[in-house]
């Protein structure tokens, strides 16, 4: 092959319009992530860019919105026991799932019905 996919650049979740401030509350605020100016051409379609580590998630609109409630990104974190107290602390409900040997994970939705996944590699 000529070819190698190096890394995930960024992802993207759904959301429906006008919700921008619900997701600049939640991946910003709760989450702590970064949020970064969209390009100037494609501010018009609405949504949020954010940056963690050297990754972007990005909150697109889509309509009609439907939540992704299977397919997620999945993110490992640093401090995961304090993450999931402090999502609790925030009203978020954090499911707990111990299916994957040595893999602590847990699951929540984004303010839009997404399913997002933190886990931490138990060694």
């Amino acid at each position: 092959m000529e070819f190698t996919i190096e890394k995930i650049d960024h992802v993207q979740v759904a959301a429906p319009a006008g919700n921008e401030q619900a997701a600049i509350e939640f991946y910003a605020g709760i989450l702590g992530m970064k949020q970064v100016e969209k390009p100037e051409s494609l501010k018009g379609r609405g949504g949020a860019w954010f940056e963690f580590g050297s990754y972007q998630l990005h909150v697109g609109v889509e309509a009609p919105f439907s939540p992704a409630k299977k397919a997620h990104p999945a993110f490992q974190v640093n401090g995961f026991e304090q993450l999931q107290a402090h999502l609790a602390a925030n009203g978020i409900d954090v499911k707990n799932d111990d299916s994957i040997p040595g893999v602590a994970r847990f699951f929540v939705f984004d303010p839009f019905g997404n399913r997002l996944e933190f886990l931490k590699i138990n060694l």
